[in-house]
C-alpha cells in the first residue's frame, strides 16, 4: 500500500517570504533544508537544546573527562577525551582524525 505525501503548512514572516521569492522551487529547497537540518541535530537534546533532568546527569558525567576545544586543521569546535591525555595534546590520535 502506498502512502500519499502529507502537505504541511507553517507561518512565514514578511521577510521570510522576500527571501525565499527568487527560489524557483520553493517546496524542494524547504524539504532539503529541513532533512539537512534534521540529520545535523544534537543527538542528546534532539534539537530541543535543552536537557532532562537525567540528560543532563550523563551529560556532567560524560563533560568531566571530555573537554571542548578547537581542532587546529577545521577551526570547528570538537568534544575530545581527557582521561590519559596529560600534556599530549593531539599526539597519538590518527592522522586527520578530528
Amino acid at each position: 500500500m502506498t502512502t500519499k505525501d502529507e502537505i504541511i503548512t507553517f507561518k512565514a514572516s514578511p521577510s521570510f517570504l522576500e527571501a525565499m521569492k527568487g527560489i524557483p522551487n520553493r517546496s524542494e529547497f524547504i524539504r532539503s533544508a529541513v532533512l539537512v537540518a534534521l540529520d545535523s541535530t544534537c543527538p542528546v537534546c534532539g534539537g530541543t537544546g535543552i536537557l532532562t533532568p537525567n540528560q543532563k546527569k550523563h551529560w556532567l558525567s560524560f563533560a568531566n573527562k571530555h573537554v571542548l576545544e578547537e581542532c587546529d586543521d577545521c577551526h570547528e569546535f570538537r568534544l575530545v577525551c581527557t582521561e590519559g591525555r596529560e600534556g599530549k595534546g593531539d599526539e597519538g590520535r590518527p592522522e586527520g582524525q578530528h
